[in-house]
């Protein structure tokens, strides 16, 4: 009995019966005074017994009933305003609750995890009978933890209705302790940093909102911009520039074919750079030629229509495997008809069709070095450590560099920056330097970049030159999409707030 009901060491054992599906324990309380709720006076004058029947955490996957007798006492001081009361089971049962501590805290741990539905079917196979709504209050009863003032913390939004409502999950980037504000407005985020004015560091991505708001509330506080969304938006732009320069790069591939996308490309560029030319406002320009304002800024800011004509961009087929195969036959015998090099391939294992080899060779691939890439392949290979590109990837990346000086300038610019992400004293006066060479350079969507760096100045050499980061903060956003995925819907964001702050 010790063993197995050892959580009720408070109560007398007076009985334990085996009934339908479940142990039913009866029980009763020690005949000890107890003190009075409204004096304070032990009093042990029995008025009368209670009945309660409580649920107890299971044994061997059965439920325990705990059918017990509770006295009623009688208060004997005169004037205490309680004449009678009944006893209460501190460390055994709260006050109106049906459940034991032991088992109520058995629930909390399942629900923290899995809320509702989930943490319901857990519970009913681990042989504890409760509801989804039950699940629910369970978990909202469970008490948040107590947090410290935070010194550095780090700010992010985070979708509740994609495109229509966010979100601030703010993180104590020391302890990854976390809270959760209703909305991203500068106003909440101003009122919540004001009641924290202990706060010295706050770490957060390129949101204009956030940044007033900090500004606002603690203008001595050092704001550090994510070092994540300023390789991520460097990225872009050289996705940008390595797709504005295909037609060079492109060149070492396949040639890129004439149609009528690219005599359309030239002469648009024709237009704009006419009117450009004699005075004509881009919003002006944008109406004459019924184009965008972006379209036209685009072809504006380029100098030469070539840059704007893009080069072919091939999938991988089923007929790379043998790529070398035909290539070494067409060498011998340039004539050889396309049927027998089908026949042949077939016999190699190749499991395409006749229609894809055809194509394949008119397009001339089979001629070419290497099959053409997309620029954001290339885009990317461009932005991996090199150390980590394969003999093939870095070969390709290396003909392509050397076909464009704008693509070489590119190419070292990119290097420098992923040396200043490795916090160090000295890279903000680095990183002067590193603007300067980059506007020095005929890349336009590279300009665009630094002068969002410019905008944001101050955050950005606090990024590079301090160790803080963003990075716990992106983590509580991918949990919680989880957690929208497993449950959000069912009882609003108080709901989901406290599931994260319990995390």
């Amino acid at each position: 009995m010790r063993l197995v009901f050892s959580g009720l060491s408070s109560l007398v054992i007076e009985d334990v019966e085996d009934g339908a599906g479940a142990l039913v324990v009866w029980a009763s309380t020690h005949p000890v005074p107890v003190a009075c709720p409204g004096c304070g006076v032990p009093a042990g004058q029995v008025h009368g017994y209670v009945a309660r029947q409580l649920a107890d955490v299971p044994v061997d996957g059965r439920r325990v009933l705990i059918r017990l007798r509770a006295r009623r006492l009688r208060c004997g001081t005169l004037d205490c305003p309680r004449q009678t009361f009944r006893e209460q089971l501190a460390g055994v049962i709260e006050r109106y609750q049906r459940r034991t501590e032991r088992l109520r805290a058995q629930v909390g741990v399942v629900v923290r995890d899995l809320a509702g539905r989930a943490g319901a079917r857990v519970l009913v196979g681990l042989g504890v009978a409760v509801s989804r709504q039950t699940a629910l209050r369970a978990l909202v009863r469970l008490p948040l933890p107590i947090r410290p003032v935070p010194r550095v913390i780090g700010v992010d939004d985070f979708a509740l209705c994609k495109r229509k409502r966010y979100a601030t999950v703010i993180i104590n980037a020391e302890t990854g302790e976390r809270d959760v504000l209703p909305e991203r407005k500068t106003e909440v985020l101003e009122a919540w940093l004001r009641e924290h004015p202990d706060v010295e560091v706050v770490c957060r991505d390129g949101s204009a909102a956030y940044a007033e708001a900090i500004r606002r509330a603690l203008p001595d506080a050092v704001q550090v911009a994510d070092r994540w969304h300023l390789w991520h938006n460097l990225a872009e732009a050289v996705i940008k520039e390595v797709a504005a320069h295909s037609s060079c790069w492109g060149k070492t591939g396949p040639p890129p074919r004439e149609g009528i996308q690219a005599q359309t490309t030239r002469e648009r560029w024709r237009q704009v750079h006419d009117l450009v030319d004699s005075g004509v406002g881009l919003l002006e320009c944008a109406r004459r030629l019924n184009l965008a304002l972006n379209t036209v800024k685009r072809y504006a800011r380029i100098s030469e229509p070539e840059r704007l004509v893009r080069a072919p961009k091939y999938r991988p087929t089923l007929v790379d495997p043998y790529r070398e195969h035909l290539r070494r036959r067409r060498e011998v015998d340039p004539a050889v008809p396309v049927q027998y090099l089908f026949a042949e391939i077939k016999q190699l294992g190749y499991p395409g069709s006749l229609n894809l080899l055809y194509r394949y060779i008119t397009q001339g691939r089979v001629e070419s070095d290497r099959p053409a890439i997309s620029p954001r392949r290339l885009a990317r290979y461009l932005l991996t450590r090199p150390d980590r590109l394969k003999d093939h990837q870095r070969e390709r990346l290396d003909a392509a560099v050397a076909a464009c000086p704008e693509m070489t300038a590119l190419a070292g610019l990119v290097g420098d920056f992923a040396a200043l992400l490795a916090p160090t004293v000295g890279n903000d006066i680095r990183l002067t330097g590193w603007i300067d060479q980059a506007r020095a350079e005929d890349l336009p969507h590279l300009h665009a970049f630094t002068r969002g760096l410019e905008i944001d100045r101050h955050a950005v050499n606090a990024a590079l030159t301090c160790p803080f980061h963003n990075g716990r903060t992106e983590g509580v956003n991918t949990k919680t999409k989880m957690i929208k995925r497993q449950m959000y819907g069912r009882a609003a964001f108080t709901l989901l707030r406290h599931r994260i702050l319990l995390g």
